[in-house]
């Protein structure tokens, strides 16, 4: 059974609505999620994201307002809660500390784009394993097979693979790239592969899962939370729709 793992940002579209979305996300039959740690610069994102940080910020956001949300669901969501963030909020909250707080409110995993590997090897990684944190590097297309082998031995819970498409209205660029798909089938990496970046619906999901074990959705549904007011509905409506 492949993995469907849907990206949210916290603190979207109110403040206080963090609890509602995992408990959605859990119950509509997604296995995981990631939690976006809203960031006054976040330049990996597209614009549908940048605007969801904009607003979590206006709403008052903060990791530690985070950290308090979490630990009121720790018990009731008990699939995988993987928080992904920009390193420089990380550092300003105290490494370690941020470390040991997602251990205590039941994060499995991180997600840093901006953390370079070698920091990783030399200063932070023996920290996540000191409070047993998954942590997740990110590949593309263009990334050479020797480092993707480099990234994939220094990640775990699962490697993220960029989709090939990471521009809006093209909705089939995402399933262009076999070339890209195949190569990482080939390598026998030693975490499971996640496609991201530009999966909008079940056909999209079931492609890029063909030749990896999960995909992670995150502009589409964090769109329906910020466009639609019956979000809850729509959102449950469109997870069953892409696992169902």
């Amino acid at each position: 059974m492949k993995k469907l793992n849907i990206y949210f940002t916290a603190g979207i579209p109110s403040l206080e609505d963090t609890e509602k979305i995992a408990k959605l996300i859990q119950e509509s039959g997604a296995d995981m999620m990631e939690i976006g740690i809203p960031y006054s610069d976040p330049v990996a994102d597209g614009p549908v994201i940048q605007e969801a940080h904009s607003l979590a910020l206006k709403n008052g956001m903060s990791i530690k307002k985070l950290f308090g949300q979490l630990a009121e669901i720790k018990d009731s969501v008990t699939i995988p809660k993987i928080l992904m963030g920009y390193l420089n909020p990380v550092i300003q909250f105290g490494f370690e500390n941020f470390c040991q707080k997602c251990a205590e409110v039941g994060v499995s995993g991180l997600i840093i784009p901006d953390l370079p590997p070698v920091a990783f090897e030399n200063q932070y990684g023996a920290i996540l394993k000191k409070y047993n944190l998954n942590f997740t590097f990110l590949v593309t297309p263009e990334t050479s097979e020797t480092r993707i082998q480099y990234l994939d031995s220094l990640s775990s819970g699962f490697l993220y693979a960029v989709s090939s498409s990471s521009t809006t209205g093209n909705d089939n660029a995402v399933l262009k790239n076999e070339n890209y798909l195949d190569r990482l089938a080939s390598l026998q990496l030693k975490n499971p592969v996640f496609i991201g970046f530009g999966i909008k619906n079940k056909s999209d999901f079931e492609n890029v899962t063909e030749k990896a074990q999960g995909g992670i959705i995150g502009t589409a549904f964090v769109k329906i939370l910020l466009e639609n007011e019956d979000w809850e509905a729509k959102g449950k409506t469109f997870i069953e729709g892409v696992k169902n």
